[in-house]
Order: C-alpha cells, then structure tokens, then sequence
C-alpha cells in the first residue's frame, strides 16, 4: 500500500511528489492529461502574471531571463523538475473512483486500481468551462478555450468576458487582423486584468479599434450572427466566431461523490485550513481546488505552502 496517492500532475501536485519524496514517502501522481496539462492548454503566447521564483516549487529555481517567464517556459521548468527527480508519475490515465478501505483508500483509474493510506486532490479547475446557457452555444465556432490568435485572422470575433484570458485573446485576434468585438456584463473592464495590459485594451476600445458593449450579455448564437442584449436594447451583428471566456470550474461532482462538504453558494469545499485535510479523513486538497466557482483566490505561487503542510500533517498521524 502506498503512502499517498496525488490526483493531479500539475505544479502543485508535483509539489506534493516533492514534499512527500523528500520525507521518503512512497507515492505516485496519476494525471488524466499530460504533464502539467493545465499549463499546456493555455494559450501559446501567454505570459504570466507572476514572477518566475514566484512559480518555483520544491527550493529548485526557475531559471529566465524574462522579467515574467511564457507559458514555453513554465512547461520546461516543470517537466525538467519532473523528470530530474524521478518523479513517479504516471500520464493519460484519469481516475474514475476513490473509497474508504481499511487503512486508507482504494483508488481506481481506466487501467488500474491503487491503494493508498492518503489522498491529495490537486486537480485544479481548467478541464471544464462554465457554460453560457444560451442557444446556439453548441455550435463548433463557440470556443472556451483558445491556443493561437492567427487562426482567427480576418473573421468577425466575439469575445465574451473581462478577464485576463478575454483581455488577451481580444487584443491578440485584433492585432493579427481580426474584427473584435467584447461583450461585457459589467460597467467596466476588471481590475483584475494584468496591470501592463488593462490600459492597453481600454484605449484600445476608446479608439474604436475593438468594440465593447458593456453591461451587457451574449443572448444567442447562429451560424452568421450574434444576438447581444445591451442597456439601449437587443443589438444583432455578424459573428464568425464566439470566444467565450467564461472561466472554469473544478469537478464538483467528482468532490460530492468523495463525500467531500461543498458550501451551497460558491461549492467551497470544506477543509481543514491549518491541514488542508477534508471532512473525509486521510483525503487532502491542495491548490486551485480548493476555492471552489472563487477560482482566483488561488494561484501556484500561495498554493505552493499546501504541499509542506499536507506532508507535515501525514508525518505528524504516521
């Protein structure tokens, strides 16, 4: 029987594989994606937000010489960081149940069934898009996520959103020739938006080089047009492709069916904040996973502390 079982190969669950590794814990990561798969389905050309020490796990540093490091770079630390340590991880292989047995927890996957004494949950939440509910969201031109601006060159796009993955696909598609249109439901841009890249969309939209409706919602999607719902009353336009950057969600119902507490409102899953341990004894959460639909209350780099203080908690009860 195993130490701990990690559902989730991203950066924090890698964390955790480190944490428990170094303290000699036998584990293993089980990731239903590529390594840190999250991070290779954002966009190529992103940046972030945070410095690259800031996204350093395990005291191994994160080596650039950008003042804030591309997506192609964080993909390399982590697989270098991965592999280097001779991290047990195993790939593609996604985990369909977790229950109580005695002594800990018998985990299954589509190939092959673990048991473990502990559980973390590092899944994160980008594998599931909040959907707009609104007709016509089914149509193949309806994209949540978005890779490349290029594709995009001279078609009429909506962008639907005001956060940083709106913002940055906005400027992008119209920096590479498309015809952009945001639809914003509240009275402005968010100030959560990347301090270097909010004015720049805003004079943007001042000059009329991207059009913005605010205080507004998408009402409904076709093959060639768009309905928007705007404060002077419904306004149609011609629409090649929607852009709906919604957000995204952790998988509520794969916590429900672990017995995991959500909170009604917001799905805050109950934990212990000192130990990150859950209502269900021996299962942890570490990351993204556990703020909940409030998924910008967590990032890597002050969800990194999860690891330390998941694997100080199991050392303690060993």
């Amino acid at each position: 029987m195993l130490d701990i079982l990690i559902i989730g190969g991203g950066p924090i669950g890698i964390a955790c594989g480190l944490v428990a590794q170094k303290a000699g814990l036998s584990f293993v990561i089980v990731e239903k994606g590529c390594l840190v798969n999250s991070l290779y389905n954002y966009p190529s050309t992103m940046t972030f937000f945070s410095t690259s020490e800031k996204l350093e796990v395990g005291g191994i540093p994160f080596v650039t010489i950008n003042n804030k490091p591309t997506r192609a770079e964080a993909l390399e630390y982590y697989r270098r960081v991965a592999v280097s340590n001779q991290l047990p991880i195993n790939l593609f292989e996604e985990i369909t149940g977790v229950k109580p047995i005695d002594g800990g927890y018998e985990i299954t996957s589509a190939k092959q069934t673990y048991q473990a004494k502990k559980v973390i949950l590092s899944t994160g939440f980008y594998d599931i898009a909040v959907n707009l509910d609104i007709p016509g969201e089914d149509l193949p031109k309806v994209k949540h996520y978005y890779k490349d601006p290029h594709y995009y060159a001279m078609q009429n796009i909506v962008v639907v959103g005001s956060s940083n993955s709106a913002i940055d696909v906005a400027l992008e598609t119209y920096r590479k020739g498309a015809n952009v249109t945001l639809v914003v439901r509240d009275s402005e841009i968010s100030h959560r938006v990347k301090y270097w890249v909010r004015p720049d969309i805003i004079n943007r939209i001042k000059e009329g080089a991207v059009k913005a409706y605010f205080n507004s919602n998408l009402a409904a999607i076709r093959e060639t047009e768009v309905d928007i719902d705007t404060p002077d009353g419904r306004v149609t336009i011609p629409n090649d492709f929607v852009m709906a950057m919604t957000g995204y969600k952790p998988n509520f119902e794969f916590l429900a069916k672990l017995g995991i507490n959500l909170t009604e409102d917001k799905f805050i899953p109950e934990y212990n904040p000192q130990t990150m341990e859950t209502n269900q004894p021996g299962l942890y959460l570490a990351g993204v996973v556990c703020g909940g639909l409030d998924t910008h209350l967590w990032f890597i780099e002050n969800s990194r502390i999860h690891a330390d203080m998941i694997i100080n908690d199991i050392l303690a009860k060993k």
